[in-house]
């Protein structure tokens, strides 16, 4: 009899190779099938948020993306004759190591990660097709086909379905996939381009709508997308020619942008739909397997990638009999966050392709004039980078969140991302987010050493697995050293304050309060957390 699987992953784009990553790091071996012979080499997604770059970076995977891809791209509007240049990078965001939109191509996305999973031990098994799956109340028995017809059946503890819109494991789960189709057709091109400033993400608006250059480097130099008019009879099956995209291309730029050397062309419909649930017992879904929108603000792989780390940690903990319920919390966490991105992506695409004409006088007229007055405050830049830059993604309401007695008044929350900032250790400059990057849950003690009793804090943590670290603005041994306050100061911590900072495995805070909160911290790690 084959041996149980800890947890079988199906689809190993973006999302099933960070959910790899994620389990891996813990020291859980997962087994990644993917139903595609290679890895894409087209472009599809385009662009790495900020959070990403952050939760990659536990893995050591981020400084090879930012060597691949381009982090100073800036963003150039052509309309009606008029060129106005954005900043895309040097935003004002203090807290975040990476604080700009990094243009990279998702092929050189999934070489980068599939080459980290594979030195982590795990081997990506293509042409494997899931067939059907039956779930048991400890296992789910999965029928799987290979590329030669062999068929095998395999059990796993989780199955845990990364496959995308089409997800079979969706279909297998009977869970609904909710939503409808947008009209409009779109062609999507990778070429080199005459013409264009390098350096730049260019969009030429119209009245007919947007169309966009995406600087990628490789495949080819450009990414275009476009949409073809509302009266073009093409289906989205139909071969697309470089002629026809030189003709949409010469409508929006007036023959001023020449085309060729294309390496990938094609049509395609844009969907936005949502699973009912993400849950289905031992089965579980992940990024388009649970939600597909529009490309708008460059959501869609991010979203996807953050799911799988929000999960591969509570996947470990209850593979290793951890907190009671802690699987129960992906879904009431997450989903809420895909169907934000689904508003977000469907009100920025109807921006972008109405045809009424208050919104094409407001895409043409008014933004034109409004944005280089926005953008000029740095701030600004910054408020409005936030939200697209998923930095603000928080879980306030899930019942991992807690808040103890007396936190502080300001700061970050329960539920929310830890900031990062700039420490010493042991004489070394780092920082909160790399110090807090060891897999695991990581209690920062915030304020003057003498706060925090050696004999409590031990016993608080033993048995956890628990990393503790103390914060504080004078330089004693064995503590995190902010020199100029600024670590505690955006934690929300006074001169002199003190305060407990609970952080989860994904960089989220789970638990905080002032120093007299040890009984409730006690009582929060048992539940979430016991003593092995």
């Amino acid at each position: 009899m084959t041996a149980t699987l800890d947890v079988l992953i199906v689809g190993a784009g973006p999302t099933g190779l960070a959910l790899a990553a994620q389990l891996a790091a813990d020291g859980v071996r997962p087994r990644l099938v993917d139903r595609s012979l290679d890895r894409v080499h087209e472009s599809r997604a385009l662009a790495i948020q900020p959070r990403t770059l952050e939760v990659l970076a536990r893995f050591g995977v981020t400084d090879q993306l930012l060597a691949a891809g381009n982090p100073a791209v800036r963003l150039e509007l052509h309309v009606r004759n008029r060129l106005l240049t954005l900043p895309m990078f040097d935003l004002g965001l203090h807290d975040t190591a990476y604080p700009h939109l990094l243009f990279l191509s998702q092929a050189e996305t999934e070489r980068i990660l599939g080459d980290h999973v594979r030195t982590a031990g795990v081997t990506v098994e293509r042409g494997v097709e899931l067939l059907d799956l039956r779930t048991a109340p400890d296992q789910v028995t999965c029928r799987l086909r290979h590329r030669d017809g062999r068929e095998e059946t395999v059990q796993a503890r989780y199955v845990v379905g990364c496959d995308g819109a089409h997800s079979a494991v969706r279909r297998a789960a009977g869970i609904a996939f909710e939503g409808s189709s947008y009209p409009q057709t779109f062609v999507l091109a990778d070429v080199e381009a005459d013409r264009l400033a390098t350096g730049a993400a260019h969009v030429f608006l119209s009245d007919a709508g947007m169309l966009f250059f995406f600087p990628l480097g490789r495949p080819a130099s450009w990414r275009l997308l476009v949409m073809r008019p509302p009266a073009d009879p093409t289906p989205p099956e139909a071969t697309v020619t470089l002629g026809e995209v030189q003709a949409l291309t010469d409508g929006y730029t007036g023959g001023a942008v020449r085309l060729h050397d294309p390496v990938w062309l094609t049509n395609f419909r844009l969907h936005h739909r949502a699973a009912r649930h993400y849950r289905a017992g031992r089965i579980l879904l992940a990024g388009d397997a649970a939600h597909i929108h529009s490309p708008a603000g460059a959501q869609g792989m991010n979203t996807g990638i953050q799911d799988a780390i929000n999960l591969g940690w509570k996947l470990v903990h209850t593979l290793r009999g951890g907190g009671t319920g802690l699987l129960d919390t992906y879904e009431p966490e997450r989903a809420p966050i895909g169907r934000m991105v689904l508003r977000f992506t469907d009100r920025a695409f109807t921006i972008a392709t109405s045809t009424n004409p208050l919104v094409r006088f407001a895409r043409t007229r008014i933004a034109p004039a409004v944005i280089p007055l926005a953008a000029r405050a740095r701030a600004g830049r910054a408020f409005a980078f936030r939200t697209v830059s998923e930095l603000d993604v928080r879980y306030r309401r899930s019942p991992l969140s807690v808040e103890g007695p007396r936190p502080p008044r300001r700061g970050p929350r329960a539920g929310d991302r830890l900031p990062d900032a700039p420490v010493v250790r042991d004489e070394r400059a780092t920082t909160l987010h790399q110090v807090t990057a060891a897999p695991g849950w990581h209690l920062l003690l915030c304020g003057p050493g003498r706060t925090w009793a050696d004999e409590r804090v031990e016993q608080v943590c033993r048995g956890r697995g628990l990393t503790v670290h103390r914060l504080s603005v004078r330089d004693e041994p064995g503590t995190l050293h902010d020199p100029d306050g600024r670590a505690l100061h955006r934690l929300g911590v006074g001169a002199g304050a003190a305060a407990l900072y609970l952080v989860r495995p994904d960089g989220h805070i789970g638990f905080r309060s002032g120093a007299e909160g040890w009984a409730a911290l006690v009582a929060y790690l048992d539940r979430w957390l016991p003593p092995s």
